[in-house]
């Protein structure tokens, strides 16, 4: 970890002791976790306090963690996972009671620059609400948070309390569903195609049929894999 790393993760915990809910340090990068409550004046902290001026966002993206953890291509027991079968209920929005997910499935994560200082931040927020994930919008304190809460919007269904325009930007107006979400469909709900007779876009059930895809390969290469004392 850089000297300067270690000067601010100290900084942050002794000023934002009560509201820091935990600090990482993995990769040369920190990473803060903060409530939905404290996600506001945080970010206002970060920007303003001498010590960090985070004055530029560089990005705010969604994570879910439903299937944290769990691989796509497990070849033991069932099969490939979601590349083979649905293991969801597509019917509306609500999922099987046997998969719901406990815990805090939904994340916001920002990422800070502070071009004065030359040092980077992670901030995470875990939604409360599982079937309704909402923050604070922090487009008052960033005006380059507007589309990209808009797009975590669109993929993950994450509402920004307090964002002037809040809608898809990514998908159609009429989409169903949100992309990013681990239970939405590998197939999609609906195949889009422009008809030349009736000269507009429509919209059918899907057509395509679900297939095994090839599963990933990870093949032991020692240009990728460090060395282990003892090989030849």
């Amino acid at each position: 970890m850089s000297k300067l790393l270690q000067v601010l993760k100290s900084h942050l915990e002794g000023v934002l002791a009560g509201k820091i809910q935990q600090s990482v340090v993995a990769l040369n990068e920190l990473t803060i976790e903060v409530s939905p409550d404290d996600l506001l004046s945080v970010s206002l902290f970060l920007r303003d306090d001498n010590a960090c001026c985070f004055e530029q966002l560089i990005d705010i993206c969604g994570v879910d963690y439903l299937t944290y953890g769990e691989t796509e291509w497990d070849t033991s027991g069932s099969g490939f996972s979601r590349g083979v079968k649905r293991e969801f209920s597509f019917d509306g929005d609500e999922q099987d009671e046997a998969n719901k997910f406990e815990g805090k499935r939904f994340a916001v994560v920002v990422h800070l620059l502070s071009i004065e200082h030359n040092q980077r931040i992670r901030l995470k927020c875990y939604c409360d609400d599982n079937d309704f994930p909402r923050v604070n919008s922090l487009q008052g304190i960033w005006n380059s948070a507007n589309w990209f809460e808009r797009e975590a919007f669109d993929m993950f269904g994450i509402l920004f309390d307090g964002h002037p325009d809040l809608r898809r930007i990514l998908t159609d107006y009429g989409f169903i569903g949100h992309p990013f979400r681990k239970d939405f469909p590998l197939i999609g709900h609906v195949d889009m195609r422009y008809d030349e007779e009736q000269k507009r876009v429509i919209y059918e059930s899907v057509s395509i049929e679900e297939r095994t895809l090839v599963p990933r390969v990870i093949r032991k290469d020692q240009r990728f894999t460090p060395a282990v004392e003892g090989d030849e």
